[in-house]
């Protein structure tokens, strides 16, 4: 019996990276899955993992900025699961230049999935959670406590060069859930968020050569870190090195436990002890 048991959560991005081993580790503690990610492969491959572990998992495929994915993804929980416990907004990828270079599509891509869908699926999500706790109180049942877990970043927290979308999105994210911190107190829903530091992923991970690219929706986008410059990022970490996918996840499941069930509002930093 895990700390999470009898509970649905739905997960996005959670076919590759951080995303992947967040469903891991909550299917773990005996959550049931919704595994989502631009390509069927890799979300399918997150479910065979939580299955053969014993877990209970589903797909739900699809960009988090299409327009009426967030339903469908709510909608996956309900009709795979019967409900809807637990909410990780983690979808996203970086899209980099300075400012004077940066066009209005790079710039709106990177808000649209790192501030816009978190939203719509917060939005989506509204009802259903109402719905439960509505139907619990007439029972007179005790209302569970729901949980929201959405994804920044320490350029959230203090800007980056090279990132004044992916820094603009991910300050946002602190104010949407601050917001829904006050909003969804009375359903006894706690939102928090957690702030990567340094992880190392495909997104990160030193480059093996300049044309090294990744495709999202039809577009290129370069990935990876310069390793002279990834190595002098390490070196500014008191522990000495960047973060594993599962230790990120490690910081998620925190916020996830009944042992936090009255922390929110708050912004976790899991970055090895960096600070700005």
């Amino acid at each position: 019996m895990g700390n999470l048991q009898n509970k649905t959560a739905i997960v996005s991005g959670s076919g590759r990276g951080i995303g992947r081993e967040i469903a891991l580790k909550l299917a773990a503690e005996g959550a049931s899955v919704v595994v989502n990610d631009l390509d069927a492969e890799p979300a399918k491959e997150t479910v065979a993992a939580v299955e053969a572990a014993g877990g209970r998992a589903h797909t739900c495929i699809g960009s988090v900025t299409e327009d009426g994915f967030a339903d469908r993804f709510v909608q996956t929980a309900v009709d795979s699961f019967g409900g809807l416990d637990i909410i990780v907004n983690n979808a996203g990828y970086t899209w980099d230049n300075v400012v004077q270079k940066m066009t209005d599509e790079q710039w709106d891509a990177i808000l649209d999935v790192h501030l816009k869908a978190p939203f719509r699926i917060l939005r989506a999500a509204q009802p259903v959670i109402s719905a439960a706790v509505k139907k619990a109180r007439a029972a007179g049942d005790p209302v569970p406590c729901r949980k929201v877990v959405n994804i920044s970043s320490i350029a959230g927290l203090g800007g980056n060069a090279g990132q004044a979308n992916y820094a603009a999105a991910k300050a946002g994210v602190t104010g949407l859930t601050k917001t829904m911190t006050k909003e969804w107190g009375r359903y006894n829903v706690t939102v928090n968020t957690v702030a990567f530091g340094l992880i190392k992923t495909r997104l990160s991970d030193a480059a093996a050569g300049s044309d090294s690219t990744i495709d999202i929706e039809g577009r290129e986008i370069k990935v990876g870190v310069n390793p002279e410059l990834l190595s002098t990022m390490e070196q500014m970490i008191p522990l000495g090195r960047g973060g594993t996918p599962a230790e990120a996840a490690g910081a998620v499941y925190l916020l996830c436990t009944p042992e936090s069930d009255y922390i929110s509002g708050q912004t976790l930093v899991c970055g090895g002890g960096f600070s700005l």
